[in-house]
């Protein structure tokens, strides 16, 4: 068997894998902001639940060294996608129907999604685990030339999945609600579509994702085996924290993308919520066009034009013009505040221009993370790196929605360019500890 399916085209198996990873993560994280915003559910309750969603993101270094220890990578890729496909399924048949007196004026109490917090929750668990696995499998299953070929690909079809999550989906549930002005419907709708594509991928995986030789758990070399593993994770967390500027690069991790943090949990209940709520009052399937296509394009091209920066110039030269794209043109949400624009092109032309700068800022965010976890352990520091990221967005998005219920729209947006002070504080000492040589070609 082994034989048999090693040598399989990656074309056949990774794009798809990839695009698997993404919609998961895209459906809890995003979808159900947008999901639990139309429902009526208060943002303060909205943001909050859905931002403690990250939790295993941030959390999953933790029991990372399990899915080397215990089974295979493909066997963990490929349960994580059978678990997942029945949370989907589950999450459609268990979607609850908000009152809709309650839905238009907010006040759905947030108890009525207990289920499917829970599901959302398993989800995001499993998710984070699939990420793992499938990280693990990519470098075991190609050869190193193939993994550099590759690499492009997984990242496009990654994109692909943010596309289809934020866009295609929302734009789904739009046009249902359109047509039947029944939102519970909607989402239903969307999470029926969902369930069915994600379990024909899973499917198609059982039968093509390939079973490499090198695939095998570390628990088979014996009970030592395991022991070691455990006494190097534990090695691995005591060389993180004794880095040189460990404390500079936690705070800056946590920081840097503090304005993001707080705009992108607001941004889509900000594109419904009414003109008399401070918003802009699009339809779910303008939002899908807008933000989750037109936005996730200029998001794209913003990394790719961030990448080709930095390889010009290192990360120490390019840092700063990286802080001014993460930091400007969040002032575009502030115009949109204030103008409230009808025009669907206005609106889409300032979303792509935000998300455009965040792009271009983030490659500096990511290439510090991998220059700081450089060492004897960067594979296990990068992932650590990742959980602070994690955290980064987690504990702001929390408290988004009550500070803008408390401020409204207006304010929130002025509190987020307040916080573009961060961004600059922490760039400014991270900018003193950088290898002038890093990065550049």
């Amino acid at each position: 068997m082994n034989h048999q399916t090693k040598n399989i085209n990656p074309w056949l198996w990774v794009p798809t894998l990839y695009f698997a990873q993404g919609i998961p993560y895209f459906i809890v994280n995003n979808i159900s902001v947008m999901m639990f915003t139309k429902m009526g559910v208060p943002n303060g309750e909205m943001a909050l639940f859905t931002s403690l969603l990250y939790l295993p993101w941030t959390i999953k270094p933790f029991w990372s060294p399990f899915v080397d220890i215990i089974r295979t990578k493909r066997w963990w890729t490929l349960a994580m996608q059978v678990l997942m496909s029945a949370a989907f399924v589950l999450l459609t048949l268990t979607l609850p129907r908000p009152e809709a007196a309650d839905m238009a004026a907010g006040t759905t109490p947030v108890s009525l999604f207990t289920v499917t917090l829970l599901l959302f929750v398993v989800t995001a668990f499993a998710s984070a685990t699939h990420d793992i696995a499938a990280d693990g499998f990519y470098m075991l299953a190609l050869k190193p030339g193939d993994q550099a070929a590759f690499v492009g690909i997984r990242s496009t079809f990654y994109r692909l999945a943010s596309i289809f999550g934020q866009g295609v989906l929302v734009a789904i549930a739009g046009a249902v609600e359109l047509k039947t002005e029944d939102i519970p419907l909607s989402w239903t709708v969307t999470m029926t579509v969902t369930a069915v594509l994600f379990g024909l991928v899973t499917l198609y995986h059982l039968f093509v994702v390939p079973r490499p030789a090198a695939d095998r758990p570390t628990l088979e070399a014996g009970t030592a085996g395991a022991k070691a593993v455990f006494r190097e994770f534990g090695r691995t967390f005591a060389t993180y924290f004794t880095k040189p500027g460990v404390l500079t690069a936690i705070v800056f991790m946590l920081i840097y993308r503090l304005p993001e943090a707080f705009l992108i949990k607001m941004c889509m209940p900000f594109l419904v919520a009414s003109k008399e709520a401070g918003g802009l009052e699009l339809s779910t399937a303008e939002v899908g066009v807008v933000y989750g296509t037109i936005g996730v394009i200029a998001l794209t091209l913003g990394g790719i034009a961030g990448g080709l920066f930095a390889s010009r110039l290192g990360l120490k030269r390019s840092l700063w013009w990286m802080a001014g794209g993460m930091t400007l043109p969040c002032l575009t949400f502030v115009y949109l505040a204030i103008a409230q624009p009808d025009s669907v092109a206005v609106i889409a032309a300032a979303i792509a221009i935000e998300q455009l700068g965040y792009g271009f800022g983030f490659t500096a965010y990511l290439l510090y993370m991998m220059y700081f976890a450089e060492g004897e352990f960067k594979t296990s520091h990068y992932a650590i790196c990742t959980a602070f990221m994690a955290l980064s967005m987690m504990v702001p998005g929390m408290f988004a929605g009550y500070v803008q219920e408390a401020v409204g729209y207006r304010g929130f947006f002025w509190l987020v360019m307040a916080c573009c002070a961060g961004t600059v504080a922490v760039t400014f000492f991270a900018d003193r500890r950088i290898d002038p040589e890093y990065g550049k070609k």
